[in-house]
């Protein structure tokens, strides 16, 4: 065979073998690969160290010694680490037992400190329930003991004035002097006041013949107030005159601080106008004026009222009257405040007055396209855990519609609100229940749109969750030394171990939504406290449900909700207390849940007329069905506009109403709405459209006349201009003279008398009248 090399096509044949080599070639090969063998096995045999072979013998200790040797080194390292492991385990074991300790030791004190607190929790309830019990039972109005006694002192001597009070809470007392308050610290040489033990001393140290006056003293607490009053005469002693005895007083000196005049004037100088405000802003309406004659001793007294109901200093708002100024301020002005304001000045001789309206626009909304806040939250027939929330709905012209209201709860003293509806209700008015006995709550309301929630409502005034029938049942009897015995009607009518069942159980309140039920607690009920159950069947269903299976009622009203749609429901109501449940009271007649109230009508006709240069009087018909009305929104539009705006922000209850804020000279439209507890009806009819134009009408009267001078040939005569212009400047005045034994009056002056002083050269008595000529009075117009 060739030794050629084999082509690259023969090398992918199956058959390929070496056959094609040649002897030599193989032998080769075989020595090569007997020689590479014994390299292995020599390798194989050799021990380390010695560069020789050895017998296999020797061979096979070397190895044996070898492998005992590396399993030695291997069971070294293996128990260096398992003792390592071991020691790191038994570390870890005990930092692991250190933190379980530890973790124990923290949850133990934890629960410690909780236990401890809740305890805690519970006894200061328990003792503030008594402490409250202890007030109540105790609690009462003030009662004067020892009134004041009047004094007549010479100048310079020093009166004390004293008198004893009881009544708890402890009453607080308040000294006046001529119906001014007297405050030790604006004059603290002449005053001091003392209160212990239910004494109370005013002393006037070096009393003056200004200290002679009434002195009042004034006790007031949380249940009611009581007053006494005394007479100061302070005697002037001359040189040469012997003291007048106790009972005769010189005819130099006043019986009494109180001069009788006929008339004090009062004149306006700086009056408030027609006010715009935003809710959340403060703000002040002054008016300062005149008094004559002015005294000291006798002022006349401020009022504020809006819409002719008095105000009062409050939180919200603030009186000041003095140094020929009154005042009013605000200090969070809320849609509440919106209102004709009205200041009386009230004297022996009649009443001065102003009026102006203030307009309180919607504050911006929390959410874009929400709708305002509700007003005017009032809380009605509040018992010992139930009371009706009522409010009055925003007017939502450029938001969407109202679709309900969410009513809101918070203890006095708190600042915890707590939602009580799920789901909003739809009408303005919302019982609100589980309210807890003795506490004191306030509540406020918040409208939902779809576009959001609205501001909240101005909180309403505190309410107490208290029974008023149990003020019935207890009676006071006073006996001598300003004792009294308190007996209530309970511990008369012994113990009654299982009550009888409620009488007159009927439904107080129907609605879409809900039923409020009201009955009469038994007769006779005994001293325990009672509960109450209620319980529903559906007409025709025979069966009953418990309505209240978790708490258990303790006024004798409660509102049933969750109720179906359409179908009528029977009610009865069980009493119990410790020692057991009456029998079930006499069934309701059938009631079927239903609005009981809807919307009212639309108002008729609407008639705009002229009013002044920047407002119009809007009037309209009421509408047919006006029970229950809350009142009137009024909108109005630039004609063409299309853009409604609205005139005011709280629902007045008049068909009359000034829409002020307009542009002169632009033309408006007009339209109302009436709206109630369940919402607003529809807009009337747009009134006729009406340019903004002063309108002119007849001024009032001059008064104040005055006789300046006379001197037996003449008489000067003196008055003041009229109150009210009628829109237009006075031209002038008439002025008519008559006999003072004749009743006919006769012209003075044939011309307009330009001035308010005028003299006259007959001497007869006078009467300012006046008139404008009505020639000249268009002329003046037109010009």
């Amino acid at each position: 065979m060739s030794s050629v090399a084999v082509p690259f096509y023969q090398r992918r044949h199956k058959h390929f073998d070496q056959s094609y080599r040649n002897i030599q070639t193989r032998y080769v090969l075989e020595e090569y690969a007997a020689r590479k063998a014994a390299a292995r096995r020599a390798a194989y045999y050799e021990l380390p160290g010695l560069g020789k072979t050895t017998c296999r013998l020797c061979a096979r200790k070397a190895r044996s010694l070898a492998h005992e040797a590396i399993q030695e080194s291997r069971k070294r390292t293996h128990e260096q680490k398992t003792h390592a492991s071991e020691e790191k385990r038994i570390r870890f074991a005990n930092e692991l037992s250190v933190l379980e300790k530890e973790i124990h030791t923290a949850r133990h004190r934890a629960r410690e400190h909780l236990d401890r607190l809740e305890v805690q929790r519970m006894v200061e309830e328990n003792m503030a329930l008594e402490r409250h019990a202890l007030e109540e039972s105790i609690s009462r109005a003030p009662e004067i003991l020892v009134r004041l006694r009047s004094h007549t002192v010479w100048e310079k001597m020093s009166v004390s004035l004293c008198f004893t009070v009881q009544g708890f809470p402890t009453p607080v007392v308040q000294w006046y002097k001529n119906e001014e308050l007297i405050t030790p610290a604006s004059d603290p040489t002449k005053y001091r006041i003392e209160s212990k033990y239910g004494v109370h001393v005013l002393h006037i140290n070096r009393a003056d013949f200004d200290d002679s006056a009434t002195y009042s003293a004034v006790a007031t607490n949380v249940h009611g107030q009581a007053s006494t009053n005394c007479a100061v005469v302070v005697r002037r002693f001359r040189e040469g005159e012997e003291p007048h005895p106790a009972g005769i007083m010189p005819f130099h000196l006043p019986l009494s601080y109180d001069v009788c005049f006929t008339h004090i004037d009062v004149q306006f100088l700086e009056k408030f106008g027609v006010t715009f405000a935003t809710e959340g802003e403060t703000l002040t309406l002054k008016c300062s004026m005149l008094i004559t004659p002015d005294l000291k001793r006798l002022q006349p007294r401020a009022e504020w009222y809006r819409d002719d109901v008095l105000i009062k200093d409050s939180k919200w708002t603030k009186l000041y009257f003095g140094e020929g100024q009154a005042a009013l301020s605000f200090t969070h002005l809320n849609k509440d405040d919106e209102g004709l304001y009205t200041l009386r000045m009230v004297t022996r001789g009649g009443v001065s007055e102003y009026s102006a309206y203030l307009f309180v626009r919607d504050a911006d909304a929390l959410i874009a396209g929400a709708p305002g806040a509700p007003m005017d939250v009032k809380c009605h027939d509040a018992n010992r855990d139930y009371v009706i929330v009522t409010w009055k709905p925003p007017n939502t012209i450029n938001e969407n519609p109202v679709i309900g209201y969410f009513v809101d709860k918070c203890e006095v003293g708190l600042e915890n609100w707590v939602q009580c509806n799920d789901a909003p209700v739809k009408i303005c008015k919302y019982p609100v229940t589980g309210l807890y006995e003795g506490r004191s709550y306030i509540f406020r309301v918040r409208a939902v749109n779809s576009a959001g929630i609205s501001r909240p409502s101005r909180v309403s005034e505190p309410v107490a969750a208290l029974d008023p029938v149990d003020l019935e049942r207890t009676q006071t009897i006073h006996v001598d030394e300003g004792r009294k015995i308190v007996i209530s009607k309970d511990d008369l009518e012994g113990d009654i171990q299982i009550p009888g069942p409620p009488t007159n159980v009927h439904a107080s309140e129907i609605s879409k939504t809900y039923v409020v039920l009201s009955w009469d607690p038994p007769v006779p009920r005994g001293r325990e406290p009672l509960t109450y159950f209620i319980e529903k069947s559906m007409v025709g269903s025979g069966s009953w449900q418990r309505v209240n299976a978790q708490v258990a009622v303790k006024s004798p009203r409660y509102a049933v909700f969750d109720l179906a749609e359409g179908k009528s429901y029977v009610f009865r109501v069980l009493s119990a207390n410790k020692h057991g449940i009456s029998d079930p009271s006499e069934i309701t007649v059938p009631i079927q849940p239903e609005d009981s109230t809807v919307a009212p009508s639309t108002p008729g006709q609407v008639v705009a007329t002229r009013n002044t240069k920047t407002s119009v009087v809007v009037q309209w018909d009421k509408p047919k069905h006006e029970e229950d009305l809350y009142g009137y929104y009024i909108d109005y539009s630039v004609v063409g506009s299309n853009h409604w705006e609205p005139s005011n922000h709280k629902p007045i209850k008049y068909n009359r109403f000034v829409v002020h804020g307009l542009e002169t000279g632009q033309q408006y439209i007009f339209r109302v709405k009436a709206v109630n507890a369940v919402g607003f009806s529809e807009n009337s009819q747009e009134s006729e459209a009406i340019t903004v134009q002063a309108a002119l009408t007849c001024p009032s009267y001059p008064h104040g006349i005055t006789l300046l001078n006379c001197d037996g040939h003449s008489m000067t005569l003196g008055w003041k201009a009229p109150r009210y212009s009628g829109g237009s400047p006075i031209l002038g005045y008439y002025m008519d003279k008559r006999e003072a034994n004749h009743q006919n009056w006769h012209e003075v002056n044939s011309s307009l008398i330009t001035q308010t002083i005028y003299t006259v050269g007959d001497d007869f008595s006078f009467k300012i009248n006046y008139f404008w000529l009505c020639l000249q009075y268009i002329q003046c117009f037109l010009k």
